[in-house]
This record gives structure tokens, sequence and C-alpha cells, in this order.
């Protein structure tokens, strides 16, 4: 039996630092869902697919076949077999994948059967927005990891800032704002903590703080 832990939460609140330490603790592989919805609608977008025809997205994400494989430990996330990871984090490809992607069945039905198949091979810590609902409803651990909307904002303009790139965080903030309220309220697999996830607000606490108590649940 693998063991699963699974980690929800909204854009920007961690979730993708966090399950990758917590996974290089516990040895275990780092699955993050949220890159093959935007490697998805990264190929939507070179397709240039149009947002709103729902059928032609259906259509379109057929052509993309998406895999995860694994170089020096570190998840490299393959569209029809180039490696798309330096494209994964920018706006348009976010945007794409939350007012789109995430609310298409088909493609969500593609890539669930995808991540449960790992989660059954392997020991795996997944983090997304659906993982302890949806995708994972029977993970050993589950955590719903948040942070105050300016917060998550600050956090992205440092980073922006540590590439030498400007940004505006007010409009940093609105933003994830709006995708927040897209995700909450999407009619598929909506963003929600699950009724047995552990909420973990980390406005006011490091990386380490939230790795060490993750790790403590699964003791």
């Amino acid at each position: 039996m693998s063991y699963q832990i699974a980690i929800d939460g909204p854009a920007g609140a961690g979730k993708s630092t966090i399950a990758r330490k917590v996974a290089r603790e516990k040895n275990f592989i780092y699955v993050d869902t949220g890159a093959m919805y935007r490697a998805m609608a990264y190929h939507l977008l070179e397709e240039g697919a149009d947002p709103e025809n729902d059928s032609e997205i259906a259509e379109k994400c057929e052509g993309a076949d998406i895999t995860i494989s694994f170089e020096n430990g570190e998840q490299v996330v393959l569209l029809n077999g180039k490696n798309v990871n330096h494209v994964l984090r920018t706006e348009a490809v976010g945007n794409m994948a939350s007012a789109v992607v995430s609310r298409n069945p088909q493609v969500r039905q593609r890539l669930t059967v995808l991540q449960k198949e790992l989660a059954e091979k392997n020991n795996v810590v997944m983090d997304g927005r659906d993982i302890g609902t949806c995708v994972l409803p029977e993970a050993d651990v589950k955590v719903y990891l948040t942070a105050s909307a300016r917060i998550r904002a600050k956090r992205r303009f440092d980073e922006l800032a540590a590439k030498g790139e400007a940004g505006d965080m007010d409009q940093i903030e609105a933003d994830i704002i709006k995708r927040d309220e897209q995700d909450m309220n999407r009619k598929i697999a909506p963003l929600r903590q699950a009724e047995d996830a552990v909420l973990i607000d980390s406005s006011r606490m490091t990386i380490e703080e939230v790795v060490h108590t993750i790790l403590n649940l699964c003791r």
C-alpha cells in the first residue's frame, strides 16, 4: 500500500514549495498537479484554442500527452515529449489553467486518472485544489494550506523582484483574489477544505515551520 499526503489550498499559498520539501524529507515522490494543468493550458495557448469554446478545448486537449519524469530528484513535466517546466509559472499560463482548463470535465478526467495511477504505485506528496476532496479522498494525511491574499501577493512580488522582474503589488493581489473566486466557485471540483483536512494558515509561519507541522501529522 502506498502512503499518500494531499495538500490543497489557494493560489500562492506555497503548496509547491512545501510539498517538495515534505517529499524530500519523506523520500516520497512529489506530484505537482498544478504543473500538469498548466502544461495543458500551455498546450491550448500554443494551439490557439478559444477559451470560451468548451468543445474546442475538449478536442484540442486530446493532442496533449502530459507525463512526469524525475531527473536528479526533481520533477520534469513533459508535454508531447518536451520539457515545459520553464513556461509553467507564467501569468498567461496560470490564468488559462484556472479560468479554462480546470473547469473542463474532459481535461480534468484525463489528468485525474494519471494522478491516481501515480499515487497507487508510489508514496506521494500531491498538491493542488481538489486532491483531498476528489483525487485522493482516502489520503493518509490531508492538509489545507492557506494564507491571506495580501501575504500571498507579497510573496509573489518578492519572487518577481528576485528574478529582476517588476511587479505591481495591488494588481497581483487583485489577480489572486480573482483566482480564488474562480477556483472556489467553479462547477467541477471547486476549491474547498476536505472535512478531514488539517487547516494550516502560513501567513505568520516560516516554510520550515509548515514543513515541520506536516511531518508531525504524518507521525
